[in-house]
């Protein structure tokens, strides 16, 4: 008799109109160091008509490792084809592989082995880029054990990481459908949070986001209302599972930043009043929720500044700060308190017509350090509590008199 052993990954294809990406894609799981033995693949055709699913049927028969083709009617989205996957997987982790992109040879290998050493729920393996630019702030060493306060890991939610399963199946963790865009930000942050811990293998490449040349990606393409209902899916997600503070502001500088404020950048000059007004009407109740001043304080002047003004409902005030960045202009820098407060002169600084309160353009130390004369008060001011401190302790005379 047969024992079948638990294999350690399964790979999960899913996979529409993917020719002939497919290709190198599936010749990039072939190409994995790891033991076939201990690899399964799932291969979901969601509705192809381009030879897509004959083609995962043929690589079927010829692998070396289990491979289950799914061939089902097309679902509109990746998420439908990955739960699918996530359902008929025997593995001990889960990697989500998209049909049109491919595996650096040691990757599966690495990251189970990543995942095993640190007993660590996901692991994110370095993502570098062919004819599209990856995310790149959170490749910068490789991490047995971090999470995602403490790290840059909040800005890739792709779903292409090592997952254990046992920790999606434990809280029934699924992509959600009703999602058209973000799903995978929304799952990814999900586990995250969940995790017991989170690896990163940065010294390797792991996973080659391939730009399509016909420009079919999902994340492309579709009305600006779905990056809306992103944002708000993923708001509504953190401020579920992170209690009120500095935890749930670092967090929350992700959907901000990524999903909502490219909707206030170039494009809305050219935007109609009428999606301008729509814009707007949808960004309100996601800033009355989620806009504080802990978030605020995490980003730059003309990022901060753009959001306010959308709290704040001023389209036309706006307008002239988008135009500002997008001419690249280089703000000028007023340094006050001595040098310890630079104020970054965008539109509307200073305007009593505006009333936009000084300290929307206060720049945080970060961006302050660029400007000559800058002088950080946090330091500048220990130091001198220091020698104070240093001089009650020493006999009248100060530094003199106890050097005679």
């Amino acid at each position: 008799m047969t024992v079948v052993t638990q294999p350690d990954v399964t790979v999960i294809i899913g996979a529409y109109e993917a020719m002939p990406y497919l290709v190198e894609c599936l010749a990039s799981v072939e190409a994995q160091t790891i033991d076939p033995a201990r690899m399964e693949v799932i291969a979901v055709d969601d509705g192809s008509t381009d030879g897509t699913g004959e083609y995962l049927e043929e690589f079927a028969d010829r692998a070396l490792m289990p491979v289950t083709v799914i061939r089902q009617e097309n679902s509109g989205g990746p998420s439908g084809p990955r739960n699918v996957g996530l359902g008929k997987a025997a593995g001990r982790y889960v990697f989500f592989l998209d049909a049109d992109d491919r595996l650096g040879p040691e990757a599966l290998e690495r990251m189970v082995a990543m995942a095993d050493k640190n007993s660590t729920d996901v692991v994110l393996g370095k993502v570098e880029g062919i004819n599209r630019t990856p995310p790149k702030s959170m490749w910068g060493k490789t991490l047995d054990r971090t999470d995602v306060f403490s790290s840059n890991i909040k800005f890739t939610l792709s779903a292409q990481k090592l997952f254990r399963r046992a920790l999606l199946e434990k809280h029934g963790m699924r992509f959600d459908e009703s999602l058209w865009t973000g799903e995978d930000a929304l799952f990814t942050m999900e586990a995250y949070l969940r995790a017991d811990g989170v690896s990163v293998v940065a010294d390797h490449p792991c996973y080659y986001l391939v730009g399509r040349e016909d420009g079919k990606h999902v994340t492309k393409t579709g009305s600006y209302t779905l990056r809306f209902d992103s944002a708000r899916a993923l708001m509504k997600l953190i401020a579920d599972m992170v209690p009120a503070g500095d935890k749930r502001d670092t967090l929350m500088i992700r959907p901000f930043l990524i999903t909502l404020l490219p909707q206030f950048g170039p494009k809305f000059l050219t935007d109609s009043e009428e999606v301008r007004r729509h814009k707007l009407e949808l960004a309100k109740p996601l800033m009355d929720a989620h806009w504080t001043p802990g978030v605020a304080r995490r980003l730059k002047v003309h990022e901060r500044l753009r959001l306010h003004l959308v709290a704040m409902q001023r389209p036309e005030l706006l307008l002239d700060v988008v135009k500002f960045v997008k001419d690249k202009r280089q703000a000028a820098a007023i340094l006050e308190k001595r040098g310890t407060r630079v104020y970054l002169v965008y539109p509307h600084f200073r305007s009593k017509a505006a009333g936009i309160p000084d300290h929307v353009y206060l720049a945080e130390a970060r961006e302050a350090r660029a400007f000559e004369g800058y002088r950080e008060a946090a330091a500048n001011s220990f130091l001198r509590r220091a020698l104070r401190k240093i001089r009650r302790m020493l006999p009248s005379g100060g530094f003199g008199a106890a050097a005679t």
